[in-house]
């Protein structure tokens, strides 16, 4: 389902209050709104804790997974340089050709074809804006966000979007929820592909704060 468009987007984000937990103005989400183009995703600085409970398919909330207490820490990779927020994503996919791939082997492949691996709170902005991109079986990892170490290495998982079974630690009274959880970087699964995308459209230097 395409998009919205970047203005539906902006009063979208608006009228949730996104622009508060991110620490911006309206006129700030709604200038970056009007530089991107017709496939562009509006996204914000807003917390991945923030916007994960933002998230909706039918009447199910979004919710981040019990053990993910530090989801916040999770930050871009060299491999997903994004700029100044709120800036707007273009060419996005979820990775279905990756399905059944590690991320260790899928980012040099993305890296070759120009293209960057999508950030968690850039798959967030997506699911928010367009619900209808997790599908059951059919649902991606965000490998540009990446855990640091205090020793320098990365954490040995990557986060992922998808939709709860409503098994486990979840409960069922969370079946169908949107779900912000993790996998290891090392590992495979047959229904989460891995998303990237094209471009990031950096906001012009006068516009800066």
């Amino acid at each position: 389902m395409p998009l919205p468009s970047l203005t539906d987007q902006a009063h979208r984000l608006l009228d949730l209050g996104v622009h508060h937990l991110a620490g911006t103005t309206p006129d700030d989400v709604l200038g970056a709104a009007g530089r991107g183009g017709p496939d562009g995703l509006l996204v914000t600085a807003a917390p991945a804790s923030a916007l994960a409970p933002l998230l909706r398919l039918g009447d199910k909330e979004g919710f981040v997974v019990e053990d993910m207490t530090d989801v916040d820490d999770f930050r871009p990779t060299d491999a997903a340089a994004v700029p100044a927020a709120p800036y707007v994503v273009a060419g996005l996919d979820r990775g279905d050709a990756h399905l059944d791939r590690t991320p260790a082997e899928t980012l040099p492949d993305l890296l070759a074809a120009g293209r960057s691996p999508l950030t968690l709170e850039e798959g967030l902005h997506w699911v928010l804006q367009d619900p209808d991109v997790l599908e059951r079986n059919r649902c991606f990892m965000t490998i540009g966000s990446r855990l640091t170490k205090p020793d320098g290495a990365y954490d040995a998982r990557t986060p992922a979007l998808w939709i709860s079974n409503g098994t486990g630690r979840d409960g069922k009274e969370r079946k169908g929820a949107p779900k912000l959880g993790w996998c290891w970087w090392g590992n495979r699964h047959t229904w989460l592909g891995i998303a990237s995308c094209g471009s990031r459209q950096a906001r012009p230097a006068e516009d800066l704060p």
